[in-house]
């Protein structure tokens, strides 16, 4: 039922509000003769049926499943046209609320998400810098950051990389000159970091200031001693470009390359691989220190033990003393020490020797420094590795911090892409209705909510770097294609566009394919013949997934008591056959075990084994959004 339209309409003064009866003017008053509202439908059937708001409540509910919808069918229309009021009329209301089973509110869930709504749009057109930086920082979780990411540049707001001397524990807003603002990624964002590491990092440079940090780290070996990280980290931090500004790493060789350009990198300058190398050094230094300060410290709770020893050994010469006075001595202490035990008893008896036992020797540390033999790792040393390139960077920004910041990774692809004749997502509104077209970018979300015909949808929502791409993959079409779209997250989809309204596009998808996997066979062809290998690669059926019954027939004959097609007959309409005569499983095969056993269409199960080259393909961690019950995690 299309309630939005009608209300929007009426809402903006295109149309005179319609009431199926005057005596619903009182109930949908507020939304414009439009029911949108649990509480309307709750008064309608009470004022049809006169019932009271409790029962019409129970009957609203019923309208939820089929067999209540029947009942309550059953029940209003007797109660109605008992009340006087037409056939027709009741009929009208009845396709009204019938139509309200799928769609509408509660009014007090309406309001908890306008609301917010209204403030985050008031937030995010005057103060887009800040808003945007507190939605990353909390993380409302269907989408994921680095789409948010995408968003933030496309409002002119710049992405300013992770820093140790100026990123924070979340993600804050700095002054870029004029009224531009920027975003400073977060520390918290780094994979692995802990919260009392973050601390120890923003205590160890001091308080932020206009000018920047009070005591700011002035080199990696500095930052190693103050901020005292583990080794992991400090890595993950060099490779996300933490030390970037420390080091004057010149981060324009990565915008060149993305670009196809190839920098120039000028010779004694330090790398982030040069970075890596000292790491390691300040590693292992730390440990010899450490493993030479513990020998020292054993040394000393030794020396220590030994003179615990003695005093036992002096006490027992006392009491075996060929001395008098000394014998003496020694059993007079004896005598108080037996004086005091025999004062307590039972519990405290024990208790009391146990207070009076020897404590173990509290360890200590030597108070020798160290010497300093000049092994100290040198800070700062080109060892003339090359820097890291584009990809490369983007890959490690991927791995570490989930998101890629300095580069979208679908730049990497735009040659290929261009020659494809792929649509982007911001020249979608361009292209005219149900016409074919390709789009491509990284997996944003897949959600399969549950239909009530039992047969499977998915959504998926892709981003290409200029905006959100939204397809859907009917069950006709899922076959072939769901592993992929489930399994990989640079995907290139094929689907015929549907319009809706001024600014609503997206795809009825009919296919869906690896994109990395695709440009290795682009590349790999001949000059020129690049872009026909791709489309007759992608004019190719699977496997075990043809278009007729014989295609499938075979196997299925051998172990179920009736046939399962490949494809759905068409019926009369044009529309695909009930679920029932393509056993709901539209072009999908059935898995026939030896055993007997037959696999659901849904298991999207990758095919046993893997191409090693795969493994370069895979995403570096999960970057999107799945539904409960979708598969791919």
């Amino acid at each position: 039922s299309d309630m939005i339209t009608p209300y929007l309409n009426a809402k903006q003064g295109w149309r005179m509000p319609h009431y199926l009866h005057d005596d619903l003017r009182p109930i949908l008053g507020q939304t414009h003769g439009v029911v949108v509202f649990h509480e309307q439908v709750i008064e309608m059937i009470a004022l049809f049926t006169g019932c009271t708001l409790a029962e019409a409540d129970e009957a609203r509910r019923a309208l939820g499943d089929v067999e209540g919808m029947a009942e309550t069918k059953l029940w209003f229309f007797p109660r109605a046209m008992g009340r006087g009021y037409s056939q027709r009329l009741v009929e009208e209301i009845w396709k009204v609320l019938e139509a309200f089973a799928s769609f509408g509110f509660c009014k007090a869930h309406a309001a908890a998400f306008a609301l917010p709504t209204y403030q985050s749009a008031w937030l995010k057109t005057h103060h887009p810098a800040p808003f945007m930086a507190g939605v990353l920082t909390h993380d409302p979780g269907m989408y994921p950051k680095r789409l948010i990411l995408d968003d933030a540049r496309h409002l002119g707001i710049a992405i300013l990389g992770l820093d140790v001397n100026t990123s924070e524990q979340t993600y804050v807003v700095e002054k870029m000159g004029g009224r531009a603002y920027g975003i400073r990624l977060a520390l918290s964002e780094v994979k692995g970091i802990s919260e009392a590491e973050v601390m120890r990092i923003t205590a160890a440079r001091g308080s932020l200031t206009a000018a920047g940090p009070t005591d700011p780290f002035q080199t990696l070996t500095d930052f190693w001693h103050r901020a005292r990280v583990s080794r992991p980290v400090v890595e993950r931090l060099v490779l996300a470009g933490g030390f970037d500004a420390v080091y004057g790493i010149d981060s324009a060789l990565h915008g060149l390359e993305a670009q196809g350009v190839q920098g120039v990198q000028r010779r004694g300058k330090v790398t982030r691989r040069d970075l890596l190398l000292q790491v390691a050094d300040l590693d292992r230094h730390s440990r010899a220190v450490d493993r030479a300060g513990k020998g020292r410290s054993r040394g000393l709770a030794g020396a220590r033990t030994g003179s615990v020893s003695a005093a036992r050994a002096g006490e027992a010469a006392a009491r075996n003393s060929s001395d008098a006075l000394v014998r003496d001595s020694a059993r007079q202490v004896e005598v108080r020490d037996s004086a005091r035990q025999v004062e307590v008893r039972g519990v405290w008896a024990q208790a009391a020797r146990q207070s009076r036992a020897t404590p173990a020797p509290a360890p200590v540390t030597s108070v020798q420094l160290a010497l300093d033999l000049g092994d100290a790792p040198v800070d700062g040393e080109a060892s003339g590795l090359p820097e890291m390139n584009a990809s490369e960077r983007v890959r490690a920004e991927l791995e570490v911090l989930g998101l890629d910041v300095s580069s979208h990774i679908v730049d990497f692809y735009a040659g290929f892409l261009d020659e494809l004749g792929v649509t982007r997502s911001v020249d979608l509104l361009r292209r005219r209705s149900k016409s074919e077209l390709l789009v491509a970018g990284v997996k944003v979300a897949t959600q399969t909510p549950p239909i009530r015909s039992g047969r499977r949808v998915v959504f998926l929502t892709l981003d290409d770097g200029t905006g959100p791409v939204d397809a859907t993959f009917f069950e006709d079409a899922q076959g072939p294609y769901a592993a992929t779209v489930f399994h990989s997250w640079l995907l290139l989809v094929r689907g015929e566009l549907r319009r809706t309204g001024h600014k609503g596009v997206s795809l009825r998808a009919t296919g869906c394919w690896e994109l990395p996997a695709l440009h290795d066979l682009w590349q790999q062809a001949a000059p020129g013949e690049g872009a026909a290998a791709v489309r007759s690669f992608m004019a190719e059926i699977p496997d075990g997934f043809g278009f007729t019954e014989e295609a499938v027939h075979g196997a299925a004959e051998s172990r179920a008591t009736r046939p399962v097609l490949a494809k759905p007959p068409e019926s009369d309409s044009g529309s695909p056959g009930s679920t029932g005569s393509a056993g709901g499983m539209g072009r999908r095969r059935v898995l026939v075990h030896s055993s007997g056993f037959r696999m659901s269409p849904y298991a999207d199960i990758r095919p046993a084994g893997e191409d090693p080259k795969q493994a370069a393909r895979n995403a570096p961690r999960k970057l999107w959004h799945s539904s409960p019950g979708s598969s791919g995690g």
